[in-house]
């Protein structure tokens, strides 16, 4: 009995200490604890960037690499999620996007911009950059300025441009080597003058392609042909569809990097600075890995024989070169006299 009351005043102590002294709740289940990794959450600035091309392409891996420089250099201020594969916009829906703000940045080939600004065509022209430093050299000369100021106005800014390899063709009838072998054939091709030129001059044929249609488009041979980097041959697996290819190298494909305007004037400052550190990083990076990615992949392709593979000869290549020398003739009133004497310059390096 004697134990029980003394229990009963024990508790009535405790009871009478709580009120006068009060519980510490801060570690109750009704308020969660202090994460820092949640701090500051509220302000994190979200970029949706935008791009055709496959997550195992040189675009689709310099674009994986630009968001992780981004979250390490904004100390994760900045977060861009990647859409890949079309999965937002495909090539012809994705300019509007941007202008509208749907998406913040994008990745669209050079040559899908040639419509609306004629002067992107000065990429498409055929054996003019015929090694990598001749690229760096037009990216970051005035070729590259000229163009990033075309695309800079008050609905979205240029960043800079991508190198994603060399274009071959590939056919389902047999290897192109020499400028005959195109007559009376059919090729997919991306909407420029000077590429729709290219093959005219070769007496193909062509039709408009949209990337994401372009395995289809094969398959029920509505085109017979099409030029590409290798790596899109890869991951798109247009061996699946084409049986022979000829590896050229006669021109390139780039990419330029767009983001939408008022996005961009909206950011901090610092945050810009970071950015911009982040893009020419990562320019650097896809400039170095493109071409050891595409080497990679068409070692592949060998290994697996999944394609039958040709490599220009010196003659074959020479052929080409002098088939498609009307394509300069006219350039000037196209892209205009500094432009052209920019391209002699390099062609003659």
């Amino acid at each position: 009995m004697r134990t029980v009351i003394w229990v009963a005043i024990l508790v009535a102590v405790g009871i009478v200490t709580a009120v006068f002294v009060g519980f510490d709740f801060s570690g109750s289940a009704g308020t969660p604890e202090f994460d820092d990794e949640q701090s500051g959450l509220k302000d994190r600035i979200t970029i949706k960037f935008s791009h055709v091309y496959s997550e195992n392409s040189p675009q689709g891996q310099a674009a994986r690499y630009f968001a992780k420089r981004v979250e390490e250099k904004t100390d994760r201020q900045v977060e861009v999620e990647i859409y890949p594969n079309a999965v937002l916009y495909n090539e012809d829906e994705q300019l509007s996007a941007l202008r509208e703000g749907n998406v913040q940045m994008i990745a669209p080939s050079t040559s899908e911009l040639t419509s609306e600004y004629p002067l992107f065509q000065v990429l498409d022209l055929p054996f003019v950059y015929t090694n990598h430093d001749l690229v760096k050299e037009a990216y970051q000369g005035k070729i590259g300025t000229r163009l990033l100021k075309e695309t800079d106005d008050d609905r979205m800014k240029g960043m800079d441009f991508w190198f994603g390899g060399y274009k071959q063709m590939t056919t389902d009838k047999k290897f192109v080597k020499y400028p005959s072998d195109f007559k009376r054939m059919h090729f997919g091709i991306m909407e420029s003058p000077i590429i729709k030129s290219q093959f005219n001059i070769f007496g193909a044929s062509t039709s408009g392609m949209n990337f994401n249609r372009l395995y289809r488009d094969l398959e029920v041979n509505f085109i017979e042909g099409q030029e590409n980097t290798v790596s899109n041959i890869y991951t798109r697996k247009l061996y699946q569809v084409q049986d022979y290819l000829t590896v050229s190298n006669h021109a390139i494909m780039s990419n330029i990097i767009l983001i939408n305007k008022d996005t961009w004037k909206g950011l901090p400052q610092n945050i810009q600075t970071d950015i911009n550190e982040a893009m020419s990083e990562t320019t650097d990076w896809i400039s170095r890995h493109a071409i050891e990615i595409n080497d990679r992949q068409i070692r592949q392709l060998k290994r697996d024989k999944a394609i039958a593979i040709h490599l220009l000869t010196k003659d074959e290549r020479k052929a080409w070169m002098e088939t498609l020398t009307p394509i300069y003739s006219n350039l000037e009133t196209v892209i205009g006299k500094e432009l052209v004497d920019e391209i002699d310059r390099i062609r003659t390096q």
